[in-house]
């Protein structure tokens, strides 16, 4: 069998709970990546990703000293410094604000995950794998609550329930191919299906934004409001 010479990916872990800290430090290696630092704060985790220029960094969204969102702001603020890390944060909880606010900055190689996914190790491994190829992978579990907070406008409402399915997998991170596989209907009725997500959601081809990043913001933008 020919052996995999691609470089491992070079990854930095922020997490204040020390056995889940180095719990995901030996899974990875036991993976073949390379966990280049762990660190236990938000102040720490910044300096460990200006230090090594990591692949990925993978965040817990409750750190010290006051274990609200220092690992969401660590993340903004590790990705206006090195626009081109991937970012993957964990989260113990539904949070549907953090995911947005993550995703507001720019969608390519984001991941948002709840901390149960990681002893999923394939599912988990997947979802690393997409953040760190610049794609995004959000939580279906998160998505699932989101849909049911989402506040009706006459937007949302233009969707039938087929192109619901679509979007809220499209918010998982799934590409077209995978989102056919997940509801077993071909790559053209996907195409199709965004196409029609597109028009309805009123995103035109001129506007200077990708489309599908738009489609998903607003689906997650609108989950913001609470039920009512």
């Amino acid at each position: 069998m020919e052996r995999d010479v691609r470089p491992a990916l070079r990854i930095v872990i922020a997490e204040d709970d020390p056995l889940l800290r180095e719990g995901l430090a030996l899974l990875l290696r036991a993976e073949g990546l390379d966990v280049v630092a762990t660190a236990d704060t938000a102040e720490s985790v910044l300096a460990a990703i200006d230090e090594h220029a990591p692949d990925v960094a993978i965040l817990d969204v409750r750190m010290p000293p006051t274990h609200t969102d220092e690992g969401v702001r660590a993340a903004v603020e590790a990705r206006r410094r090195h626009p081109g890390l991937a970012v993957l944060v964990l989260s113990a909880y539904v949070e549907q604000s953090f995911a947005t606010d993550l995703l507001t900055g720019g969608v390519g190689g984001l991941g948002y995950l709840l901390k149960e996914r990681v002893g999923r190790v394939e599912e988990f491994m997947d979802a690393l794998g997409r953040v760190a190829g610049g794609g995004t992978a959000i939580d279906p579990e998160v998505v699932a609550q989101l849909f049911t907070r989402t506040r009706q406008d006459t937007r949302m409402e233009r969707l039938s329930p087929r192109e619901r399915e679509v979007l809220a997998l499209m918010a998982e991170g799934l590409g077209n191919s995978a989102i056919a596989g997940r509801l077993v209907v071909t790559d053209g009725a996907v195409h199709k299906h965004i196409r029609s997500i597109f028009v309805k959601l009123d995103l035109s081809p001129a506007d200077q934004v990708d489309r599908r990043v738009a489609a998903v913001l607003h689906y997650l933008e609108n989950a913001r409001a609470p039920r009512h």
